[in-house]
Formats: structure tokens, sequence, C-alpha cells
């Protein structure tokens, strides 16, 4: 998994409308990197709209807000419309940009052993660098954690 200080790697994946989105035209300003497993469980609901009803929190820190998952652009899309979800949702289905960040792991559940993506928040400041990282972060304190990490990041 990457580290605090590390160049966040470039990449580029659909979002929930179908439009390319490439991390690294999102310089100058904070991005908000997620990670969540599926679209439409029970956790990431509860992290995605809780995003959601910090939006404003989330402009007023100039942030932008970035959710990925290994699901297809369908499943992502379909899940911001059902919840409303007005910020960006990005579709890794070939888990290679989780991959990338170290989240795609080996994950244990009711005694069965599988590959999935980690949830993990990466704060990336304004010249790209990791600032914060958020393992296994809960879906019930992640705005809390990550709104407060905003506003120890520098000024622009």
């Amino acid at each position: 998994m990457l580290s605090e200080g590390e160049s966040a790697p470039d990449f580029v994946l659909a979002d929930q409308g179908g439009q390319e989105v490439r991390l690294s035209e999102l310089r100058g300003a904070p991005v908000v990197l997620y990670f969540y497993p599926r679209a439409d469980t029970p956790g990431c609901t509860t992290q995605a709209c809780g995003i959601r009803d910090h939006r404003r929190d989330y402009e007023r820190a100039g942030a932008r807000v970035l959710g990925v998952s290994p699901d297809p652009v369908g499943a992502v899309s379909r899940f911001a419309a059902k919840h409303e979800l007005e910020f960006t949702l990005l579709a890794d289905e070939n888990h290679e940009v989780a991959e990338l960040y170290g989240t795609w792991a080996e994950k244990r559940m009711y005694g069965k052993t599988y590959w999935g993506v980690q949830r993990v928040t990466f704060l990336i400041d304004r010249e790209g660098v990791v600032a914060k990282v958020f393992p296994k972060v809960s879906p019930k304190t992640h705005d809390e954690l990550v709104l407060a990490a905003l506003e120890e990041l520098p000024a622009a």
C-alpha cells in the first residue's frame, strides 16, 4: 500500500457517466481518493452517503472526491443515481488502480478466502503527494477523519 509522502501514481478511469478522469489533471486541489469494495452494499452505501451529506464541507476545503471500486461503469452509474451521489465514482473493473495503490488484497469472510478491494482512503495534496492514508477506515467515521485531515493541509 502507498505510504504518506509518496507521489500518487497517475491513472485514467471511466466515471459513472463513462467519461475518462485522469488524476494528474486534478493537481492544484486536494483529492480524496477512496477505495470501496462494491457499489450498493451496506458499508459502501453508508460511506458514499456520508460524503454526499458532507458535500459542502468538501467543497469548502476545495477538495475533489473520487470513489474507486472494481465495479463496471453501469453498476457505478446505478449506485450514483440511486443514492444521488454528486461526486465522482470511478470504475476500476480490472482492479489495475487498486493494485497500483496497494488496496487489492486477499480477504477472508465466513471462512472463505478471496481477492478484493480493501476500504482505504488516500488524501492527496495539491502537488500530487499522498498526505494521509486511512487504512480500514470505518464508513461511519470516514468523513470526520478526512475532513479534519483536509483542514491540516497547507493552504494554496
